[in-house]
């Protein structure tokens, strides 16, 4: 009895450390935030085979851009109360078509749908290229002052 107990033990907690050994949760750096247009998520048969929808005026949503170790993600929220914190570093996993996202190891997630994926090497190069073309551009006001 003992045995079999323990046994149904070790296998209950398996999966919860194999979780853990797998690393469902990612982790990544909020780096920038706006505030942009909702996307409308549309689920079911209609949606997918009905003509476009009726376009409505709607409170602006947050846009997030996430960096994690190999992918930037953009994501919006679904209304304009989710936030994160900027330069914190949060716990993430896609769900689906979403990213769920834990804030300071909070109970509960909150789901983002996700706008944009980059590739971090891509992203790290476009954003050198943004800061050489604005470092030119200053250079060439400069001697236009002068």
């Amino acid at each position: 009895m003992k045995k079999a107990f323990l046994l149904i033990l070790f296998c209950c907690s398996l999966p919860s450390s194999l979780a853990a050994q797998n690393g469902i949760y990612q982790h990544g750096a909020v780096v920038r935030m706006h505030m942009g247009d909702c996307i409308l998520a549309r689920h079911g048969f209609m949606a997918n085979f009905g003509g476009p929808g009726v376009p409505t005026i709607e409170e602006p949503c947050p846009e997030f851009t996430l960096v994690s170790d190999k992918v930037v993600f953009v994501i919006v929220g679904k209304s304009s109360n989710q936030m994160i914190p900027l330069a914190e570093t949060i716990d993430f996993r896609l769900q689906k078509n979403e990213l769920a996202v834990r804030v300071d190891d909070a109970k509960h997630e909150t789901k983002f749908m996700i706008k944009e994926m980059m590739v971090r090497s891509d992203w790290d190069r476009l954003q050198r290229h943004i800061e050489e073309q604005m470092r030119a551009s200053d250079d060439h006001a400069a001697e236009n002052a002068n």
